[in-house]
């Protein structure tokens, strides 16, 4: 079984692909799961013996992003018997130690993090300077080099290899036990909603809303608002037909990115 929470679509790309590859139904979004249920109803599912769970998500602030840590909060396996629970985490460049955050997560949950890989795909975080998207020979080359690493991590996955396959990067410490509570703070924030702002050019058609994990943005009148419940995962700017969505003015001159199979 696959759960998945993806923004640009990096992460819904490869959990499609170990889906193909491991012969696994269809992957599961997590944001659908969430708003299944009222807030703080488990998540409940029953796992075949000898399947294994795979959770596929991006690297937010070198942690997993907040969609898959509220998912794992309310996962409920209930007949859970020892079966493999794995992670790949789709990143720019490192992860710090995001299956540390993971693993503790799924502890509470009673589960265990059998293994963990990283799959490096573009980068797509924009909001904050000193970030943004890769250059064209850049985001063209991980493009390129992501298949086969997919492949390894499936064939990892099929043997049943356990342990850390990521790329932790310098100093993860300080990424993950410093600047990531505080990014998810931020997170809770009222600059999450209302340095967003929509152009002129904007349209009015609803995409922005449709891709919202959260449900954080609403149309009114025509014209997309922002409430409460922003997690930072860029959907809307980024997969603007018209380009008319900014955050405050550090977005303007920025680039965009989707992953070219994402529809």
């Amino acid at each position: 079984m696959i759960f998945y929470f993806s923004g640009t679509g990096n992460s819904l790309w490869v959990a499609r692909r170990l889906s193909q590859i491991l012969g696994q139904p269809a992957p599961v979004p997590v944001a659908d799961e969430l708003r299944s249920g009222g807030k703080d109803v488990p998540c409940r599912y029953v796992l075949d013996e000898g399947e294994p769970l795979i959770l596929v998500f991006p690297v937010h602030s070198w942690g997993p992003a907040e969609m898959m840590l509220r998912f794992v909060s309310r996962l409920d396996i209930g007949n859970y018997s020892g079966q493999n629970v794995y992670a790949v985490c789709t990143c720019g460049d490192t992860c710090g130690w995001t299956d540390r955050i993971l693993g503790e997560a799924l502890r509470k949950r009673g589960l265990p993090l059998t293994g963990c890989w990283s799959v490096r795909m573009p980068n797509n975080y924009i909001l904050m300077k000193g970030f943004g998207v890769d250059p064209d020979d850049v985001r063209d080359a991980k493009l390129a080099a992501a298949p086969a690493a997919v492949e390894a991590v499936a064939e990892d996955i099929r043997a049943g290899k356990g342990g850390v396959h990521m790329v932790t990067g310098t100093q993860p410490w300080l990424k993950s036990r410093l600047i990531n509570p505080l990014f998810r703070s931020f997170l809770a924030g009222p600059d999450s909603r209302t340095k967003y702002h929509v152009s002129d050019s904007c349209i009015g058609c609803g995409l922005c809303e449709r891709v919202c994990p959260t449900g954080a943005v609403t149309m009114k009148d025509g014209r997309p608002e922002w409430g409460r419940g922003c997690v930072q995962c860029t959907a809307c700017i980024h997969r603007c037909p018209v380009r008319a969505i900014d955050y405050g003015t550090i977005t303007q001159n920025q680039g965009r990115y989707c992953h070219p199979d994402l529809r």
